[in-house]
């Protein structure tokens, strides 16, 4: 008598599409015979496993057992498929896609042209190199055609002879129970081709490593992070492929000036007391632009009575967008010097001045405004120990 569909699988009839498809993939892993070499019961068990699901899988044919059992699919392609499938290898590249589709002949030939492999290629440029871009030379260790066999992999004057075992299909098949299954050639590895007598360059492979000279350009206003693809500068394909793609990934070197924030650059500059309490011009440094001699020192007009932290924004004086015509600011923060080393003739001018001044509020506007209120915090101490609010002794204080 025949067995139970769903006892076969392993599943119950309340079972979803999904749980069925995860059973039957998991039981026929364990039971296929390309695992179980020679063994008739594991043969047999994957036939019954191939026969359940293929009644299962189709709705129309599920109701119908589930309805008048066996009776019910007699004549319906029990061992050979479900809906759309002609045989055991549509089930397999439904049910387990490429990892068993290969085995019965799907995916590519492995003797075809392949592409060569994708290189990366980390590039450390100045501050400079992003602002106005630049070109540089790079060199590339990456996979060429010999030149010696031009790539066949034989010695020259000899030619690679066709695999006698494969027939130079690159596949050969092996009987397994009840189908065929096609597998990679053991002898030639799927090229279908033997080198008899091998290049001594290449030893065969057809390609060799070496260093490639590449002049890169980079462009105006890329940041730290940046990627650039360079096509067909990468490996070499094999079998007449094509070749892969270079990608160059940026990194920005700190630099001892200027700092980085998005389009603007930041900059500290000292300055004099004197031009800070008076105002006046100073210079700071600028990146040059790619303009042929145009000046790296831009003049920066200081305020009147300047503090350590004040800003002074150039418009136009940052770094280029990297798509567009956008430029971002030059961000100038001053930093006050107090002078040192001073004469006895300098420090008596300097007393005088203090003396001049008189008072704080007028000259010193934070200067006043930090001491008013360190006396009003002072006075709150004070009124607290007149009142004896802290009467604990100084040992138990917080």
């Amino acid at each position: 008598m025949a067995r139970d569909y769903y006892e076969i699988l392993s599943v119950s009839r309340t079972c979803t599409e999904v749980e069925l498809k995860s059973a039957f993939r998991k039981l026929a892993m364990e039971h296929h015979p390309d695992r179980n070499p020679g063994d008739a019961d594991a043969e047999s068990r994957f036939k019954e496993l191939n026969e359940a699901y293929s009644i299962l899988c189709d709705p129309q044919k599920r109701a119908a057992y589930d309805r008048f059992g066996h009776a019910g699919v007699n004549g319906m392609n029990g061992g050979g498929g479900g809906p759309g499938f002609n045989n055991a290898s549509d089930i397999f590249s439904e049910v387990f896609g490429d990892v068993f589709g290969e085995m019965f002949g799907g995916g590519r030939r492995p003797n075809g042209p392949a592409r060569g492999q994708d290189l990366r290629y980390d590039l450390e440029i100045t501050l400079e190199q992003a602002f106005g871009g630049s070109e540089v030379e790079i060199m590339v260790p990456s996979t060429v055609t010999c030149d010696t066999c031009d790539g066949s992999g034989a010695r020259p004057g000899t030619q690679p002879t066709v695999c006698g075992t494969c027939g130079g299909q690159g596949r050969v098949r092996a009987a397994q129970g009840f189908f065929s299954i096609e597998r990679t050639c053991p002898r030639c590895g799927g090229h279908g081709r033997i080198i008899v007598d091998p290049c001594r360059d290449c030893q065969g492979m057809g390609q060799v490593r070496r260093e490639r000279t590449l002049q890169v350009r980079i462009p105006p206003g890329v940041d730290d992070g940046a990627r650039i693809r360079l096509a067909g500068e990468g490996d070499a394909g094999q079998r007449g492929g094509p070749r892969g793609d270079l990608y160059l990934f940026l990194s920005v070197r700190a630099h001892e000036l200027f700092e980085r924030d998005g389009l603007d650059l930041l900059c500290t500059v000292p300055v004099p007391m004197c031009s800070a309490a008076l105002g006046g011009e100073i210079e700071a440094p600028c990146l040059a632009g790619t303009a042929e001699g145009e000046d790296c020192r831009i003049k920066v007009k200081i305020p009147e009575g300047s503090q350590t932290g004040r800003t002074v924004r150039l418009k136009g004086r940052g770094m280029p967008a990297l798509r567009g015509r956008e430029r971002g600011d030059l961000v100038v923060e001053l930093y006050v010097e107090t002078p040192t080393n001073l004469t006895a003739r300098q420090k008596e001018l300097l007393r005088q001045l203090a003396e001049s001044c008189g008072e704080a509020k007028k000259h010193h506007p934070r200067h006043a405004g930090f001491f008013d209120k360190a006396r009003k915090f002072w006075d709150g101490i004070t009124g607290q120990e007149e009142t004896g609010e802290d009467k604990q002794p100084p040992e138990n204080r917080v």
